[in-house]
């Protein structure tokens, strides 16, 4: 594919195989386990053998995938199954990995369960920085914009002095998408996100992936998800890819939204804490504006406590109460009920594809309201 075309059309064209008369557009999944085998070759004879490893659906999801991210791609059943592989593919015990502070919870969770368990040793920073010496570091994690508190890593410049210590770089990239950022281009080792959300953007299925230029790398994700199988079905992988043709259009409304949402919130004196990376107030912005390639359809902001973001929802009629983001619906999670270490009133808003007018005359409602 080429990189000539423009975010629409490579999305609408990501991984499908050559046009053949009487075939639809993208072919429908297959579903197997144990597939034909050859009885003199074996399994040398063709690229599937058994469901685990083989499935052609999900070769086609991360072909799209991987030309959307610059890299090549494998494809885990959820975006937490993906970095978790990742982490235990690469760590060994007495490695050193850094993760963000202030990043996905249930990823901090498992660094403390699990990874200091086996002797892997954790270290936290906040995505902002500032960060320490990289010296005896295996393994750089960011995660950029941050979920749920939205500052933003400068990639470029923490991948040259982790490299220079000799420690690989991973990039998280669920909140910005492939067609927001391209960590591969910015000097990233490999990308990890969840596909559950902006990415296919229908709130129907779960989904993860990483994503490398390293065949080592990915020799070693690959190994570990065969041993391990955490893979996604067929059904999923077709439905994941299917929505893949829609993420252009998609991200582009809900990135209107969230700036509408942005300029509405900062202007209303009972909305503090107020976080996106696209206001030029916002202290991500000086690095966001060079290093994105669009602003993600997710805020965060504080109303204060539980109760009124709680009346907030039950006041509006088009944000919904609801965890994950990215998808069709605007939706807003109060993530300290899920035990992640926020305020009180602290929401995440993620932004749908409604109009904007109307979305924004319903959150003023329902702010007023509260």
């Amino acid at each position: 594919m080429t990189d000539e075309w423009g975010d629409g059309t490579r999305s609408v064209h990501a991984g499908l195989p050559a046009p053949e008369p009487g075939q639809p557009f993208l072919p429908g999944p297959v579903f197997a386990a144990p597939y034909h085998l050859d009885p003199w070759r074996g399994p040398e004879a063709t690229p599937n053998g058994y469901g685990r490893p083989d499935n052609p659906t999900r070769r086609l999801l991360e072909a799209a995938v991987g030309e959307l991210e610059g890299g090549d791609c494998r494809v885990f059943a959820s975006g937490q199954a993906a970095i978790t592989g990742l982490l235990l593919a690469l760590l060994r015990p007495g490695d050193t990995v850094l993760l963000p502070a202030d990043g996905y919870f249930p990823v901090r969770a498992f660094a403390t369960a699990t990874l200091e368990g086996i002797g892997v040793r954790v270290g936290f920073v906040p995505t902002a920085g500032p960060y320490p010496s990289f010296e005896g570091v295996r393994l750089v994690l960011l995660e950029t914009p941050a979920n749920p508190g939205l500052d933003v890593a400068d990639v470029p410049a923490l991948a040259v002095a982790a490299h220079g210590a000799g420690a690989l770089v991973a990039v998280d990239n669920t909140t910005a998408t492939p067609l927001g950022q391209r960590p591969l281009e910015l000097g990233a080792d490999v990308v990890v996100a969840s596909g559950t959300k902006a990415l296919t953007g229908h709130s129907d299925l779960l989904l993860g992936y990483v994503a490398t230029r390293s065949a080592e790398l990915l020799d070693a994700v690959t190994a570990w998800r065969t041993t391990t199988g955490g893979v996604p079905g067929p059904f999923d992988c077709w439905l994941a890819h299917r929505s893949l043709a829609t993420v252009d259009l998609r991200l582009g409304r809900q990135t209107a939204n969230a700036e509408a949402l942005a300029r509405l919130l900062a202007g209303r004196d009972d909305v503090t804490g107020l976080r996106w990376p696209g206001l030029a107030t916002d202290p991500a912005y000086a690095v966001a504006s060079v290093q994105m390639r669009r602003m993600p359809g997710v805020l965060s902001f504080d109303l204060g406590d539980a109760d009124r973001v709680a009346r907030f929802l039950d006041a509006s009629r088009l944000v919904s109460a609801a965890t994950s983001f990215g998808g069709l619906h605007t939706t807003a999670d109060r993530r300290a009920q899920w035990g992640d270490d926020t305020a009180p009133g602290f929401v995440r808003l993620s932004c749908g594809i409604e109009d904007a007018a109307d979305l924004v005359a319903d959150v003023t409602a329902a702010l007023d309201a509260a």
